[in-house]
This record gives structure tokens, C-alpha cells and sequence, in this order.
């Protein structure tokens, strides 16, 4: 009886010595993540502007009453809805494929082939977004020119709406599908190849050794991609601020970069800070929706 009480307060004294360990990455944490979005909820209820820059008083939810009222933000969560599925939804699709494509053992330069396919990855994306901007260009981009080697008209591809989408939804491709491509790879290589040899034997093509072996062993991180994916696309700020701006008008914002640009354009902090706390409460909601429905934290554990 005395050996378990010395043994359980050795116990009790290394653990709380490890927790002393923890504290000052517990503090950092606190102070990079919890800081700012404590401070941001707090300025989304003050009139904190440039007008108010040194006067900021609280306003209560008068900045939320402001966005419902006008209806503005509407649009911009169906927007960005369209912008984050309209992009996660090809990017999955595509990884999803060319992982399968490079899986085959019988592929010839497929080391090669992977080295090439990351290459828009490992590019900085900022100079990639310049780069598509200058491709996208009415005037001069080479989009336009293969374009007229065909006949075709020439399309304002960053000034109309419709363009405009396609366009972005296709540059956020290009930059992101080969870190779907890498993740969708590794999992696949995690099958036993006894697995796919298994079902060579028994006479399934390629189709069907995919549907009945890889996809019920790699469910849960083709769902884990997704759900990850979905969350970093809604937050990407920087191909729809580069590319298009939130143009032509507001057709292409999304909640981050329209929070940006009242906050930095238009000096409107308070209300800049409303619309992301409005975009953070949403993606919440839908992240913990999908963690239910999908049951993704089970399939990986």
C-alpha cells in the first residue's frame, strides 16, 4: 500500500515536471492563434476604423446588423461555397487519378513523372499566381493566343464572371492537385501488394482492383483530404486577391479577401474583422459537420 502511494506521487511529480516543459510552446501557441482571434472578435464589436483609429468604442453587433441588413454578404458566401467546392472537387478528383496512374507497378518513368508533377507545388505560389495572371491577359497571355490559333475569339478571362471562375478554378488546380497526388500516393503504397496481386489472380482489371481493394483501404484519407482541403480552400487569399481582385465587381470575392479589402482598402477594420469572424463561425460549423457525417477521425484511427 505505502510502495503504490510513493509509486502514484512519483508518477504525479514527473508528469506535472513534463507539463512545466510544455508551458512555453503552450504560451507561444496561445499567443500566435488565440491572441489575434480574440482581438479580431473584439474589434468586430468596436467602430475601430481609420476615422476611429485612436477612439474605437464598443458598438455592440451593430457591424453583424450591418452585414445582414444590406445583404451583401450573401452573394459572398455563396461565392465563396462556389469557389472552395468548385476548386476541391477537381483537385481531389485529378490527385485521385494521377496517384492511381503513377501506383501501377508496370508504369515506366513514373519517378520522373511524380518529380515533374510537383514541381507546380514546390513553386512559390506567388510567383506561380503572377505568372498565370500574365497567361490569363486579353491582350498578350498565351491562353488567348493558342486560343486564336484555332479561330477562336479572344476572351477577357479575369473581366467577365463567368471566365473569371473558370480561370481561377483552373490556376487553384494547377497549384494544388500534386499535393493530392503525393498524399493519395502514399496512402496507396501502404496497400500490401499481396492485396492487388490477390485480385489480378482472381481476373479484376484495373477498375475493379481500384473499387474493391484501394478505395476501401484509402476511404479515410481520400475523406481526411477533403475535409482539410476544404478548410484551406475557403481561407485561400491569394489566387482571387492576384488574379482577379474580387472582380469584375464583387462577382468573384470570397469571405477572406472581401474582410481584406474593407480592413486594408477601405480602412474599415471593424467591419473587415466582422466578415471573418461571420467566414471563421461558418467553416466551423461545416468542418464539424463533415467530421460527423464522414466519420473520417474513426476511419483513421
Amino acid at each position: 500500500m505505502d510502495f503504490s502511494s510513493k509509486f502514484s506521487f512519483k508518477n504525479l511529480k514527473s508528469g506535472s515536471i513534463n507539463y512545466i516543459y510544455l508551458l512555453p510552446i503552450i504560451a507561444l501557441i496561445l499567443f500566435i492563434f488565440l491572441y489575434p482571434i480574440t482581438y479580431g472578435i473584439y474589434i468586430s464589436f468596436t467602430n475601430f476604423s481609420l476615422q476611429h483609429f485612436y477612439t474605437a468604442t464598443l458598438v455592440g453587433f451593430h457591424n453583424y446588423v450591418l452585414l445582414f441588413k444590406n445583404g451583401l454578404i450573401y452573394p459572398i458566401i455563396l461565392q465563396t461555397l462556389i469557389w472552395t467546392v468548385g476548386s476541391l472537387v477537381p483537385m481531389v478528383l485529378l490527385g485521385l487519378l494521377v496517384a492511381n496512374i503513377l501506383n501501377q507497378k508496370g508504369f515506366k518513368f513514373r519517378g520522373l513523372l511524380f518529380t515533374l508533377i510537383l514541381l507546380p507545388w514546390a513553386f512559390p505560389a506567388f510567383i506561380s499566381l503572377l505568372i498565370w495572371s500574365g497567361m490569363w491577359n486579353t491582350s498578350f497571355g498565351i491562353i488567348n493566343q493558342f486560343l486564336s490559333v484555332f479561330g477562336l475569339p479572344r476572351i477577357d478571362w479575369l473581366f467577365k464572371t463567368v471566365p473569371a471562375w473558370t480561370a481561377l478554378i483552373i490556376t487553384n488546380l494547377w497549384l494544388s492537385f500534386p499535393y493530392y497526388t503525393a498524399f493519395f500516393l502514399s496512402s496507396m503504397q501502404s496497400i500490401p501488394d499481396e492485396f492487388h496481386e490477390a485480385a489480378k489472380v482472381d481476373g479484376a482489371n484495373i477498375f475493379q482492383r481500384f473499387s474493391k481493394v484501394t478505395w476501401p483501404a484509402i476511404k479515410g484519407a481520400i475523406a481526411f483530404a477533403g475535409i482539410s482541403g476544404f478548410i484551406f480552400t475557403w481561407n485561400n487569399f491569394y489566387p482571387i486577391y492576384i488574379l482577379t481582385g474580387g472582380g469584375p465587381g464583387t462577382s468573384t470575392y470570397s469571405l477572406t479577401v472581401f474582410a481584406y479589402n474593407q480592413a486594408f482598402d477601405f480602412y474599415n477594420y471593424s467591419l473587415g474583422a466582422a466578415f471573418s469572424v461571420v467566414s471563421i463561425i461558418i467553416l466551423a460549423v461545416m468542418a464539424i459537420f463533415m467530421l460527423k457525417y464522414t466519420k473520417v477521425l474513426e476511419m483513421l484511427t
